[in-house]
């Protein structure tokens, strides 16, 4: 696993031992990058589920000002620690949150943080053919705090098993949808009529 654009290209990142990280693949990350173009430039970023740290250090070197990263294993946590400092990439633009995610939203929330971009790529859900996804990435989209979270213009990346069939709620409205074998990416933005949220 690599950063896959920017000053700190081809760098290669550590991925913590075991099974309990499933890093976004290259081409996947690639493919968002794609995508968000010229959005990175300048963004303030809140990667959830960070695991290895891998999208929001993407971001940093394509010239991101800010991230946040959400994770709660301390074990992780060390890991982006340590990935930023291998990639060179600017520790004080980086604050590594060790708590749950959900508990964070709701935090960050309570105090009117707001993020031009937002990424999630948590734990795959199971199929659910039949009956609403109950995996992270529902109640991502289901939690009411997350939408405060994002700027007006931002962008909200949401990764999930092509299986794990989500239902997106009126306050997201989906802008696209990358699928890489098992994977799906979401394009998000707030529904028009939130600003005030």
């Amino acid at each position: 696993m690599r950063i896959t654009g920017g000053k700190a290209v081809r760098r290669i990142l550590k991925v913590p031992k075991g099974g309990a990280v499933r890093p976004t693949s290259d081409l996947v990350k690639q493919a968002v990058f794609n995508s968000l173009g010229a959005r990175v430039a300048g963004a303030h970023v809140l990667e959830l589920f960070a695991g290895t740290g891998a999208l929001s250090l993407d971001c940093l070197s394509r010239g991101a000002a800010a991230a946040v990263c959400v994770e709660k294993s301390g074990k992780h946590a060390e890991c982006i620690r340590e990935n930023a400092r291998i990639a060179g990439l600017p520790l004080d633009a980086l604050e590594v949150r060790v708590q749950d995610v959900f508990r964070a939203i709701a935090q960050l929330a309570e105090a009117g943080k707001q993020f031009d971009l937002i990424l999630a790529d948590p734990p795959y859900g199971e199929k659910n053919i039949g009956h609403r996804s109950t995996s992270l990435a529902q109640r991502l989209l289901d939690d009411p705090n997350l939408p405060k979270l994002l700027t007006d213009d931002g962008r909200f990346v949401l990764g999930h098993a092509r299986r794990d069939v989500l239902a997106v709620p009126a306050h997201w409205t989906e802008v696209k949808a990358l699928k890489h074998g098992d994977s799906v990416m979401l394009f998000l933005r707030r529904a028009q009529g939130l600003a005030n949220l």
